[in-house]
C-alpha cells in the first residue's frame, strides 16, 4: 500500500472513533514509519512478534498541570510490519484501526492487560 493511502486509512480510523474519545485526545501526533529502528532483521534468526505500533509519551492518567511541556506525545504505526501480518487490503485497514485504538488506549493510561480485556 502506498504511504499516502496508508495515512488516509489512519485518518479514517481516527475519524471513526466515538466523539467522546476524539474530544479527549490532546496534543498527540500520529506518525507512520516503515519499521522500528532496532527491529532484528529476519536474517538474524531471532523470532519475535512484530511491533505494529508504539505510544511515546506520558499517559493522560500520569500528567499533571505542574509538568513542564515536553512536546507532543506521539503514536507511531509501522507500515511494513502491519502489512507483513495481513494478507489483504481489508485486513490492513482493520489492523490499522485496531493498532490505533490499542495505542490510544496507552495514551489514556491503559496497560497491556487492561487492553486485552477491552
Amino acid at each position: 500500500m502506498k504511504r499516502e493511502d496508508f495515512a488516509k486509512v489512519v485518518e479514517a480510523a481516527l475519524d471513526s472513533l466515538p466523539r467522546e474519545f476524539r474530544n479527549r485526545i490532546r496534543n498527540v501526533a500520529v506518525l507512520v514509519e516503515d519499521m522500528p529502528r532496532h527491529q532484528p532483521s529476519p536474517k538474524s534468526g531471532q523470532q519475535r512478534r512484530l511491533i505494529l505500533g508504539l505510544f511515546h509519551g506520558v499517559p493522560t492518567t500520569k500528567k499533571s498541570v505542574f509538568d513542564l511541556p515536553t512536546g507532543p506525545d506521539h503514536i507511531v504505526l509501522y507500515q511494513k510490519n502491519i502489512e507483513a501480518v495481513c494478507s489483504s487490503e481489508a485486513e490492513i485497514r482493520e489492523q490499522i484501526r485496531l493498532t490505533v485504538i490499542h495505542e490510544l488506549g496507552h495514551y489514556f493510561g491503559m496497560d497491556e492487560n487492561q487492553l486485552k480485556d477491552v
